[in-house]
């Protein structure tokens, strides 16, 4: 396989994770393509508008004037990207466990539209062990590729530094973790395009654990 540039890539999940990311990719000079299934998101990026209060509707603009920032509902575009990080919500269920739906429906929308060599990246909060396991075989069943061989799966929490105005999704290092160590490789090689500092770990395992031990110390 070619060695991927990460010129195009697409974020799906345009919410308080995605956006800013897609924001900082585009600044950054990557071409992002927003995948939503939310249609009032996709219609306001493309309007140069803002729905989140964080964001002026200007910054969004630049970007979609500049055409390196674009939306759509259609999950078929996936196979435009050398990357997709997904970025959609893990919210707590009844029985205070994560939910993972939203992320398995994304990598069920996301499989019949996988291209070979493709590299997938969840920063969605979740439990160690869902890279590699759920969201893995999700793809693999629709897609019949393999991680590791045909395509890349990476895990690499979205991070916030609360209470510094300094911060920003440029400045905050990023934990990444592959399925292999190739996979590492390329999703180290992805976020520097756009992230100032990118930390290795061992395993997608591992850095999902790194999410969970952050966000417990700053509960404690």
């Amino acid at each position: 396989m070619p060695e991927p540039s990460f010129d195009k890539i697409a974020v799906v999940g345009l919410g308080y994770v995605g956006l800013p990311l897609s924001l900082q990719f585009a600044r950054s000079g990557v071409t992002v393509l927003g995948l939503d299934v939310d249609e009032r998101k996709v219609n306001s990026i493309n309007a140069g508008e803002s729905y989140l209060k964080h964001f002026a509707s200007e910054e969004i603009r630049e970007q979609y004037d500049s055409g390196r920032l674009e939306a759509t509902t259609d999950f078929a575009r996936a196979k435009e990207v050398e990357a997709i990080i997904i970025c959609v919500p893990t919210p707590l269920d009844e029985h205070r466990e994560p939910d993972l739906s939203f992320v398995l429906d994304t990598a069920r929308s996301l499989g019949n539209h996988l291209s070979e060599g493709t590299l997938v990246s969840l920063e969605s909060t979740t439990y160690p062990g869902t890279t590699q396991d759920e969201l893995r075989e999700v793809l693999e069943s629709v897609s019949g590729l393999r991680a590791g061989v045909d395509f890349h799966l990476a895990y690499s929490p979205e991070r916030e530094d609360p209470g510094r105005t300094d911060a920003s999704v440029k400045t905050i290092p990023k934990v990444v973790g592959g399925f292999t160590e190739r996979c590492c490789t390329l999703a180290e090689k992805l976020y520097l395009r756009a992230i100032d500092q990118v930390y290795l770990v061992s395993s997608c395992t591992v850095a999902e654990a790194t999410k969970l031990l952050e966000n417990i110390f700053r509960s404690v």
